[in-house]
This record gives C-alpha cells, structure tokens and sequence, in this order.
C-alpha cells in the first residue's frame, strides 16, 4: 500500500495498535496508478479539489490542530475524529476515509467514527460503503442516548442543529436514494424526520422525503408532508432547502432559487438538483436533464445536489 501524507503527520501514537483501512475500496474507483485521493464522477471523470479554498490558511490551521490534539490524545477517538473531518474540508476525503478507517479498527463500536465515514464514502461515490457504515452504526445507536453532534463549519449564530441519530439515518436514506432503493429511503427519511428537532433540520429532512414520495408516486402523501412549511420558519443555515420547499409549495419560482444561491456553487448544485428533479417528478424529462447537467458542469461536486444529479442522469433514458 503506498504511503499517505496524513500518516507522516499524525505519527504512531495515535494510529497504535492499527494495521490497514477498514474495508475495501471499490477498484473502479480506486486505479492503483492515479495520484493518491483521485475522486471520479459517476461517469468515470476526475473530479479535482478548488487548488485555493478561499479559507485555506484557516482550515490548514484548524488541521494541523487537530493532528496535535490527537498526537496528544492517542486514546481519546474523538480526537482521531477531528482529523478525519478537517481532512474533508480541504477536500481530502480518501485521506479521512483512511482516518476514520483507522479509528474503527481500533474502536470498532464507536458510532461517530462510521458515521462521519459513510458521510465520506457518499462524497467519493461509494454508496454500498456508505449505506454498509451507516446501516450498522444505526442498529448500533438504537436505544441509546442522542447528542447534538458539534458544528466543523458553525452557522452564523453558533448553533449546532442536528443530532448523531439525526445524522446517521439522513445518511443512511441519502445513500439508499442514490441507489434507486426509494422504498428503503423512504423509512429512513421517516426515521430521519423523528430526529428532527429544529427547523433546520427539518427542511431537510422533508425535503428528500417529498422527493422519495413523488418518486414512489405518493403525490398526496407527499403534499401533506408540505403542511409543516412555511415561509416564516427560524432557518439558520438550510436555507436552500427551504426554498427548494416553497418552490413546491408554488410560493417561489425556481428562478428565484438560483437567482438567490448563484454566489455559491454548493449551493447552486443543491438548488439545480431540485429544480431538476422538480420537473423529473412532473414529467419535464428535457428539462431536468438540462438542469442536471448545468449543476454537473459546476465546480460543487462534493455538494449532495451534484451527486445526486449525477446518479439521476445515469438513470435517464
């Protein structure tokens, strides 16, 4: 196996006791001769990291932290954690893998550790990894305790809004979208909405179950999940997905979305992917094919939007 940066830096005491990554990368998207970390589209395309992140020296900062932290506190997982979340923010996400691997050798019970993995797995398009991760840290958190799960990139106001439970099932019903499997989605977004307890997460949350609805063909189903949305609702930071609510509500335009979001390719790619599967779900096919392919010429493809539109155009005829 050749060397990784992140092993160098974070030393052996943290690492104590691991021998390998846990699980086998998909070879179709791991090519043993490309540079280390290559991320491929759906389609087979390199999909390459911004080569300035407009906060690059903080989130380098932030990095190097956490591997002193860990270096310092080789027994405590959270600080293992904390590395293999900076790692994903500057876009180096097999490198986390590789981190959160480690620490599920090590801790294999540890739900933090396989769920921030799954979360990683969808991001490099690996979506049987991500729903295996995040189908067994579910069984393993049934019952328990649920903690607010703390914010990497904090809101505005500071205010984590989602807990670990709400986490994991919304990524659990996300890679199972991606799959196709709406039917599984379905119970998971359900299980996912249970765990809402905000109205960020929230919007969210009945977002992709009204998608999952309409793609099942549950139109008054999914109507009734839209009773609980309104436009004066305490949104701190999925403001997009409120939006892309209101626009099935009839209240905005789906202009009026990418005219708000267009500053932001994250954004742009989860308001396109909305739209697009607007007009999917309502029988526009041209029209959401166009849009699915102007979010996967953007720069977002980390954003769920874009990997979403991707999965739906290798499902169009």
């Amino acid at each position: 196996m050749r060397s990784k940066p992140w092993l160098d830096l974070l030393g052996a005491a943290v690492l104590a006791g691991c021998s390998g990554v846990q699980g086998p990368l998909d070879p179709a998207k791991e090519d043993p001769d490309a540079p280390h970390g290559l991320v491929l589209s759906l389609a087979g395309n390199a999909l390459l990291p911004p080569s300035v992140l407009s906060d690059q020296a903080r989130l380098e900062a932030d990095l190097a932290k956490a591997i002193t932290n860990a270096q310092a506190r080789p027994d405590d997982p959270e600080a293992l954690i904390w590395v293999g979340r900076r790692l994903g923010y500057l876009w180096r996400y097999r490198e986390a893998i590789e981190v959160f691997g480690q620490g599920i050798e090590r801790w294999p019970d540890d739900a933090r550790l396989l769920r921030h993995r799954g979360h990683r797995y969808i991001t490099v398009r690996e979506f049987a990894n991500a729903q295996a991760d995040l189908q067994r840290v579910a069984d393993l958190v049934e019952g328990r305790p649920d903690p607010i799960e703390p914010d990497g990139a904090p809101n505005p106001a500071g205010i984590p809004r989602t807990t670990l439970a709400y986490n994991i099932w919304y990524h659990l019903a996300l890679a199972q979208f991606l799959q196709g499997d709406f039917e599984a989605a379905l119970a998971s977004w359900r299980r996912t909405l249970q765990h809402a307890g905000n109205d960020d997460a929230l919007v969210a949350a009945t977002d992709w179950t009204w998608m999952t609805l309409m793609r099942l063909g549950r139109r008054d189903e999914a109507a009734s999940l839209l009773q609980r949305i309104g436009p004066d609702m305490e949104i701190l930071e999925n403001h997009s997905y409120h939006r892309r609510l209101l626009m099935y509500q009839g209240r905005l335009q789906s202009d009026d979305l990418l005219a708000a979001d267009s500053h932001d390719p994250v954004a742009v790619a989860t308001q396109g992917f909305g739209i697009g599967h607007h007009r999917l779900v309502n029988g526009d096919v041209a029209g959401s094919r166009a849009m699915f392919e102007r979010v996967v010429a953007g720069s977002g493809w980390n954003a769920f939007g874009y990997i979403a539109a991707e999965a739906e155009l290798r499902r169009l005829p």
